[in-house]
């Protein structure tokens, strides 16, 4: 059974690591990154390795005793006005963990593209310039729920390890595997070299309708921002430029929003295929 560790003043030196999350989040941290509420929480706990130590009030310990009693790490446990001044924010659901960061190496688009499957179908979502923590914690999850195997960052993307995109993401942050390519293009090439086919998300001159789009069974949805979209070498590099398409006067979705209709439309594109295939 773990101990827990009292906690009782904001100045007690063992939990350091959470005080001033809000603003330490935006000034970055050392090594280690933030998770909310118990659902996220549990998440972390599936990979109790990434795990640096729990904090948590007296309800949410008593509601989390399946998992926590099982860590070999710091449970420290504190009135929830006082998890509010450590952490320098209202926390509703009493619940903050601390996570060890990968490596820079373990996020290198190397190892991500050598651990996907070499052949049969594989999805990935790419992004590119995505800096509202909103919309990269939606993109996680969009990723989760139409199962892809991994999400692609280019250097321009924000941390997918802010506590907000992780919160937002509903925990997927910590499950999805992803990568960040500081050179996208040449990882784009390197997946092409293994069969996978490039959908560049784009409202364009040349570009194709999500409808009319065949659906790859190896794909890299690749999404830009909303303001910039994608770059031209991007969507040189594309094997189609698809389009969703909109009501007169509507430009664009939002960049979640419209990760998930493409996503899915490739699924169900699949599906079709696959339905309407001639048996032998």
């Amino acid at each position: 059974m773990n101990d827990c560790c009292a906690i009782e003043s904001r100045d007690d030196p063992r939990i350091e690591v959470y005080l001033d999350v809000r603003d330490r989040d935006l000034r970055g941290r050392e090594g280690v990154f933030m998770a909310e509420s118990e659902m996220v929480v549990r998440r972390l706990l599936r990979t109790p390795d990434r795990l640096h130590s729990v904090l948590v009030s007296p309800t949410r310990r008593e509601a989390m005793r399946d998992v926590l009693d099982k860590v070999q790490v710091p449970v420290y446990v504190a009135s929830l006005d006082l998890m509010c001044e450590i952490a320098g924010f209202h926390i509703h659901r009493g619940v903050l963990a601390a996570g060890i960061r990968p490596e820079a190496a373990a996020l290198a688009p190397e190892p991500f593209i050598d651990a996907l499957p070499e052949s049969g179908p594989c999805l990935i979502l790419g992004a590119s310039g995505i800096t509202n923590v909103d919309n990269m914690g939606g993109l996680f999850r969009v990723a989760a729920a139409m199962g892809a195997s991994g999400v692609l960052l280019d250097g321009a993307c924000c941390d997918p390890l802010y506590r907000k995109a992780i919160r937002v993401s509903m925990g997927h942050v910590l499950s999805v595997p992803w990568a960040i390519a500081e050179d996208l293009p040449a990882a784009l090439e390197r997946l092409q070299a293994r069969d996978m086919r490039i959908w560049a998300a784009e409202s364009c001159v040349g570009g194709k309708s999500l409808a009319a789009a065949p659906p790859p069974a190896r794909a890299l949805v690749l999404m830009g921002s909303e303001g910039h979209g994608l770059d031209q070498v991007l969507l040189d590099l594309a094997h189609e430029r698809v389009e969703i398409p909109m009501a007169p006067g509507v430009p664009s979705l939002n960049v979640v929003s419209a990760a998930a209709v493409m996503l899915w439309a490739r699924q169900q594109g699949l599906d079709v295929a696959c339905h309407e295939a001639p048996t032998v």
